[in-house]
């Protein structure tokens, strides 16, 4: 059985990021963009992320340019961009495809294992979330219009499992 811990990503600054590193926590996978209209939603990211870090919450942000080309800069003008707006302190990964045939193979395996509205596969927008459970399984998938904070509940069912 496949879970989330079976990937690696790199980190925004170049690192291999080894993704069972991060086993027993929860995790709230994004893909994010600097130049949407969904953007101030890093801060309702970064507002989850300390309001639950201390508690086993890991948010991880993956820039994507694949949504009317709202990423375009490179992975440190997007590290910049997200920390001096933003306040950004949740791990960053390089910007990454979550659609097509280049689509990062945790993408591929998220979208298999929860598809949007009406089964689709593809990720319709930037700041679609993902929500895993301690054992490394999708609980759950949000649109980008779900604002950060309306995933509290779900997160807190989460990280009392």
């Amino acid at each position: 059985m496949t879970t989330v811990y079976d990937f690696e990503a790199q980190s925004i600054t170049g690192q291999s990021v080894k993704l069972d590193q991060f086993k027993g926590q929860v995790l709230l996978i994004v893909n994010t963009a600097s130049k949407c209209g969904f953007t101030p939603q890093f801060e309702g990211l970064e507002g989850l992320w300390k309001s639950y870090q201390g508690q086993g919450l890991t948010v991880l942000g993956f820039p994507c340019n694949q949504f009317g080309s709202q990423d375009p800069g490179s992975d440190s003008e997007i590290a910049s961009f997200c920390q001096l707006n933003y306040g950004v302190s949740f791990p960053m990964m390089s910007k990454v495809d979550v659609n097509g045939p280049n689509a990062h193979p945790l993408y591929q395996w998220l979208v298999k294992e929860a598809p949007g509205i009406l089964g689709t596969k593809a990720i319709k927008w930037n700041f679609t979330k993902f929500l895993i459970g301690k054992d490394g399984q999708v609980l759950g998938r949000y649109a980008p219009t779900d604002k950060p904070a309306g995933l509290k509940a779900d997160i807190e069912k989460a990280l009392a499992a």
